[in-house]
């Protein structure tokens, strides 16, 4: 296996997208790539992952960055498992056949046939100049990656819009506070339950509250996971109808007819 390292070329390759579009890495030069490499659809934290590239979109593009998603599933297993999150617009490529070519290539292709949870940045000229390979349990923070494309392009970052520094916002407590976002179908599923169920909740959006997702990360290990319920200070992640209604039920916050 072919092991990169900073200041090589990145290899070039050719690979289908979920937007039935192939893409051509070579083809996006004079722009910024980031490559994140997941292991494979419909696992928890892939699943927390991907959509929050979509999530911040604008932020990298202001940073003339193209992000481009890969893992060693066909197209139509990405094309099913990205409609559960109402749309990703930026190309998720398939290195399905031949398995796991491009992920040989750049060295991060694991023994059970899937890939690392890893991230390169190639630079304008093609060149690549960051790698992480990630714990493979873990999320990769989009700051870490937002940080590195300003050191790599400081013209880009120059060009960046400024953003006023948010104040601490405060993060509710008592009763049923659920943390969420907008893509989520646990998410989805979680709401209709406790709406079904007459259960008042306070919901928090972590893609909007940037204090929240630092909870929910010291919460679970590292990991967006949607949704993390805080329920009088018994924190758990998922949505799991027994465990929901085991801890409803010891704070008598649920009455079963």
């Amino acid at each position: 296996m072919t092991h990169l390292t900073i200041g090589q070329p990145a290899p070039d390759f050719v690979l289908p997208s979920h937007l039935d579009k192939d893409i051509r890495l070579s083809d996006y030069r004079g722009k910024n790539v980031v490559l994140a490499f997941f292991p494979l659809a419909w696992t928890p934290v892939c699943s927390s992952q991907i959509p929050w590239y979509e999530a911040d979109k604008a932020r990298f593009a202001a940073l003339d960055t193209q992000v481009f998603a890969l893992s060693v599933d066909s197209v139509p297993c990405l094309k099913a498992w990205l409609d559960t999150f109402n749309g990703v617009t930026y190309p998720v490529l398939s290195d399905f056949w031949p398995h796991g070519d491009v992920a040989q290539k750049y060295g991060v292709l694991r023994s059970n046939g899937t890939s690392e949870r890893a991230l390169f940045i190639v630079d304008k000229q093609g060149i690549i100049r960051y790698i992480d390979i990630h714990d493979v349990d873990k999320q990769p923070d989009n700051e870490v990656l937002l940080a590195e494309l300003r050191k790599i392009d400081p013209e880009a970052a120059a060009r960046e819009p400024k953003t006023e520094k948010l104040a601490d916002e405060k993060i509710p407590t008592g009763g049923v506070v659920m943390y969420c976002t907008g893509w989520c179908p646990d998410c989805r599923r979680a709401r209709k339950w406790l709406s079904e169920h007459n259960v008042p909740y306070t919901e928090v959006n972590i893609n909007s509250n940037p204090f929240a997702a630092q909870q929910v990360m010291r919460w679970n290990n590292g990991n967006r996971t949607t949704p993390t319920f805080d329920i009088n200070g018994d924190v758990f992640a998922n949505f799991d109808e027994n465990k929901l209604v085991e801890v409803l039920k010891k704070h008598s916050l649920l009455i079963l007819t």
